[in-house]
């Protein structure tokens, strides 16, 4: 599920990024840096929609680097237990099949035949999260789920 939050992080910034542009380099290295990643609590990173507030900077002893307290938009995605989702099957094995739903990996236990490329109607029934990465696994055993699109009938 993708939701809109508001996120705060701690954005260093080098001397050479300061002067008249220091807000949009500010910005430029927040989205280089959270754009794309995982949050174990929050889900993947999406994109960030916007800056609601960059703080007054502290000075590194030593360094000269500036840290500056960032509080942005973003939107995420989490899958929660219970949730539907479309995906493409990505691996086929003896034990079942991997399927990819954006970032996140989903296994899925033999249940039908169904090769790499397919996609897939599944619901989630479990999720494991780590600190950079989210996996689930999830279930073709319910009304309405299973195969949508089958590349060797294409």
């Amino acid at each position: 599920m993708f939701f809109h939050i508001v996120l705060e992080r701690n954005m260093q910034l080098h001397p050479r990024h300061f002067g008249r542009n220091l807000r949009e380099n500010l910005v430029s290295k927040l989205m280089k840096d959270v754009e794309g990643t995982c949050s174990g609590r929050h889900g993947f990173v999406v994109a960030i929609t916007g800056i609601e507030n960059v703080g007054k900077g502290l000075i590194r002893d030593g360094t000269g680097f500036v840290t500056f307290p960032v509080k942005y938009q973003c939107v995420v995605f989490r899958p929660f237990k219970g949730e539907i989702l479309e995906a493409a099957v990505t691996m086929v094995n003896k034990m079942g099949f991997f399927a990819e739903a954006g970032p996140v990996q989903i296994f899925v236990s033999n249940h039908v035949k169904i090769q790499k490329d397919s996609e897939v109607r599944l619901k989630i029934i479990g999720t494991r999260v780590d600190a950079t990465e989210i996996f689930c696994i999830g279930t073709i055993k319910d009304d309405f789920l299973g195969v949508i699109n089958d590349p060797t009938t294409a």
